[in-house]
């Protein structure tokens, strides 16, 4: 969407989401929603805090640039946004918000090839700067897909390359104080930004291995709740499992990575529940792709995870 001319205002910006979200929503091939509420500007649902929420800006830029983002995320009591380029984190500040996660590398190209590790390197050493100077807490690592420039890269190999490349950067994040986030992917759905067929670090145990070799207090897991359902289930039990590894979460209804509604399998009043019993402090950010009108959408996710 292209940002309007004239100065942007709350109340303006609110007003303006039904047209904006029917629009959004018909260019996905949806029906259009009732637009009775989306009219009404959202009453800071967030009231009991024990869950610190963000919002992914990559599955709404359709509907709205950042600095809409930043006001919704404001009203619904949000703290951060998620994989924000630098270039416009004047804005967050200026809303009182933080990047909750800064991107780095791509996940294809990854931590499993030694041949990568200077590109990883170089890449995430920028970021961790970027998030040092800003005060912002995550950046993102990968391990990288199986199949490589070089050939297929064995699961042991994998590992102890991740864990090698991983170590080569973590000193730097630890004397930055920023956290170096690998993120667990779903490798069985082929959708678009749905899951990513061939990723190695597509198992939780897998991921936690890398984690725990690496041994840093900063070294972190990014718990995805999608991926993970897809590709190990038993959410709740592995929350309590990793709680000392966790940096940073995502959300988003399984199957589908859609709304976090009843369409879906996942249960996520019990699993913030659980989230907020094992002390966890950080960002859980919702990641997931609308269907419907996207603010409706929000306020429903913010309201359903402040437990």
């Amino acid at each position: 969407m292209t940002k309007p001319k004239e100065q942007i205002t709350r109340r303006r910006i609110l007003s303006g989401m039904a047209g904006a979200a029917v629009t959004g929503v018909a260019s996905l091939g949806c029906s259009s929603p009732s637009t009775r509420s989306a009219k009404t500007p959202p009453s800071r649902p967030i009231r009991k805090g024990r869950i610190n929420q963000s919002l992914t800006y990559w599955c709404y830029e359709k509907y709205w640039n950042i600095e809409q983002m930043c006001i919704i995320a404001k009203e619904l009591g949000c703290k951060a946004l998620g994989l924000i380029e630098p270039k416009d984190w004047s804005i967050l500040k200026k809303h009182g918000l933080v990047c909750g996660m800064t991107s780095t590398h791509k996940f294809v190209k990854g931590m499993n090839n030694p041949a990568y590790h200077s590109m990883c390197v170089e890449m995430i050493r920028k970021s961790i700067d970027n998030n040092a100077a800003a005060g912002f807490p995550n950046v993102i690592t990968f391990t990288g897909f199986t199949q490589t420039d070089d050939g297929i890269v064995d699961p042991d190999d994998g590992m102890k390359n991740s864990v090698a490349g991983c170590k080569k950067i973590i000193g730097y994040a630890e004397k930055k104080g920023v956290n170096l986030c690998l993120e667990i992917l779903n490798s069985r759905e082929s959708a678009a930004m749905k899951g990513h067929p061939g990723y190695q670090g597509d198992h939780i145990d897998y991921c936690m291995e890398i984690v725990k070799k690496v041994g840093s207090p900063r070294m972190k897991i990014l718990f995805d709740i999608y991926h993970v359902q897809i590709m190990d289930g038993d959410i709740i039990r592995r929350i309590r499992q990793y709680k000392d590894y966790i940096g940073h979460y995502h959300t988003a209804g399984c199957p589908g990575r859609n709304e976090i509604d009843n369409t879906q399998e996942l249960n996520y009043e019990p699993i913030m529940k659980a989230i907020a019993e094992t002390g966890y402090t950080g960002l859980v950010s919702h990641e997931f792709i609308p269907t419907r009108d996207p603010l409706e959408g929000l306020k429903q996710a913010v309201t359903l995870c402040d437990v």
